[in-house]
């Protein structure tokens, strides 16, 4: 579990990562991989969606994950506090609005996993329990690209395979720069492969920037 930092996003953050509206996922079926501690799957599930969350922390005991989770903030915020020069402050006015949204975002998933556990599905990446096109929509946030330094080509392809298998429509990943704010390679080689795969990718600026440089999206579409 030490190796796992179990921080989620609001709702509201996840509409405007991924440029959604509600109409827009209006009776989907939806996955958010990886899901963390973010609320989407809650609210989504709320608005008559059938939203599923995955992740590897879903391993591990609910309630252990929640007083992780309040430690995970802390500690980030303490990060975010020395790296204020890597973030756009228009999003969050302050550290503390910050702390605010992830403890909103923490208490909604982890409520809703005491009500629904069924909705949050371990899994270990590359590798997802679900059949072929299962999802009309997979959301992916703050995972690939993200971990560039430590996750390698094989490993993004790998996964991002997988997502696409369980993905009916369209997938859709945020951001595209590593922790350093940088665009790796590794986006060119995913839209590459994802093309000789029969779906067609589109880049797009999205209505959300905290970190500097991640105010882009990838959307995957299948053209079968």
């Amino acid at each position: 579990m030490d190796r796992i930092v179990f921080i989620g996003r609001t709702f509201d953050e996840y509409m405007r990562m991924f440029d959604l509206k509600v109409k827009d996922i209006a009776g989907q079926s939806i996955l958010d991989c990886p899901g963390g501690a973010c609320s989407f799957t809650s609210a989504a599930n709320q608005l008559g969606c059938e939203a599923v969350a995955a992740d590897i922390a879903y391993y591990h005991d609910q309630e252990k994950l929640y007083e992780k989770g309040l430690m995970d903030i802390v500690h980030a915020m303490d990060h975010v506090d020395t790296e204020k020069e890597r973030y756009i402050w228009s999003e969050f006015q302050s550290i503390e609005d910050l702390r605010t949204e992830r403890n909103k975002a923490l208490e909604a998933c982890s409520i809703d996993m005491r009500l629904h556990p069924d909705r949050y599905v371990p899994v270990t990446l590359p590798s997802l329990p679900f059949e072929h096109g299962r999802f009309d929509m997979t959301l992916s946030a703050h995972f690939l690209f993200t971990y560039a330094d430590r996750l390698d080509a094989q490993f993004h392809i790998q996964t991002l395979r997988e997502l696409l298998r369980v993905t009916r429509v369209e997938l859709r990943i945020f951001p595209l720069v590593d922790q350093s704010g940088n665009i790796p390679g590794l986006v060119e080689e995913l839209v590459e492969y994802a093309r000789g795969d029969g779906w067609e990718a589109e880049i797009r600026e999205v209505p959300y920037h905290f970190q500097k440089n991640a105010d882009h999206m990838l959307i995957f579409r299948n053209k079968q």
